[in-house]
């Protein structure tokens, strides 16, 4: 007697995926359209079911304080070559130089968000806590210091080596003069979702490497974003980006019972508008597709 043939699956598995596309694009659409956006990018893959949907996930957008995930990506590189100690210290002054005309300025550092960095003025730190403080707060103080610790170049060429496009980093951050000149930091949500998906995955220079990082992510303060559209169960490490005209948040995104995905949202609007809650919108609407995938 024939054996009984197994009913390919491929077709339905498929068409399920075709109706999430089409539900995703539906509602950013929509989401764009009511927050009245003037761009919007975004760049989403779910190691789960294997989904990858995107929207102008090429487009360059100013990077805010996303590039910090660049600065701590070849902190860590550094750190597996033995070039660089997580425990080395490093001397907390505010003097940096600007990449337009070479002139010393200044951050604010009384408006800097981690008053830690402030209070140690004169003295020292680790490269550690400052790659904490520079992820879990956004201490535009820390970065500046690593940026000066590592080195522009060391962070280009962690990118290169990581083959991670649509990330350029050019200076640290405050650095206003160049800022007029038009000499800024860059990214797009693919090259973000690359670099994410190789921590996510532990490829990020070795899984230690990697596992740490997510350690600093997950501690993540500003929760505005992509945690603001998700169940308060969730856990999700990441990092922001906001400046007068732009909200980002580049994150992986951890639920009960399921492999991780990974998302990266980055939005664009007039600067009098004020910040939207476009990418808690979007983080939402990804999470209810994946839901009605799972069939939750």
């Amino acid at each position: 007697m024939a054996k009984p043939q197994a009913q390919p699956e491929a077709a339905p598995v498929r068409e399920s995926v075709a109706k999430a596309e089409q539900s995703l694009y539906a509602s950013v659409l929509a989401i764009r359209d009511r927050h009245e956006l003037e761009r919007l990018g975004i760049a989403f893959y779910d190691v789960e079911t294997t989904l990858q949907w995107s929207y102008n996930a090429d487009a360059v957008f100013h990077a805010a304080s996303t590039m910090k995930l660049a600065v701590l990506l070849a902190v860590f590189r550094q750190f597996t070559r033995g070039e660089l100690a997580l425990d080395e210290p490093v001397h907390v002054r505010n003097k940096f130089i600007s990449i337009l005309d070479r002139q010393p300025y200044m951050l604010d550092i009384d408006r800097d968000t981690e008053g830690e960095v402030r209070e140690r003025l004169g003295r020292t730190m680790s490269v550690e806590q400052l790659a904490y403080h520079m992820i879990t707060s956004s201490s535009n103080f820390a970065t500046n210091l690593l940026v000066d610790a590592v080195g522009v170049p060391v962070i280009q060429t962690a990118l290169e080596e990581m083959r991670i496009e649509g990330v350029k980093v050019l200076r640290g951050v405050e650095d206003h003069a160049a800022f007029a000149a038009g000499l800024n930091n860059e990214v797009t949500a693919n090259g973000l979702l690359k670099l994410l998906r190789l921590i996510a995955e532990g490829n990020a220079y070795g899984e230690a490497a990697s596992a740490r990082m997510r350690e600093i992510l997950l501690d993540q303060r500003f929760r505005s974003g992509i945690p603001a559209g998700l169940p308060e169960a969730a856990r999700v490490a990441h990092k922001s980006g906001n400046i007068s005209n732009v909200h980002h948040d580049a994150g992986i995104v951890y639920l009960e019972g399921r492999k991780p995905y990974v998302l990266v949202v980055l939005t664009q609007f007039p600067s009098e508008t004020g910040v939207r809650t476009a990418v808690a919108d979007v983080s939402r609407d990804i999470y209810e597709c994946l839901a009605g995938m799972d069939g939750g």
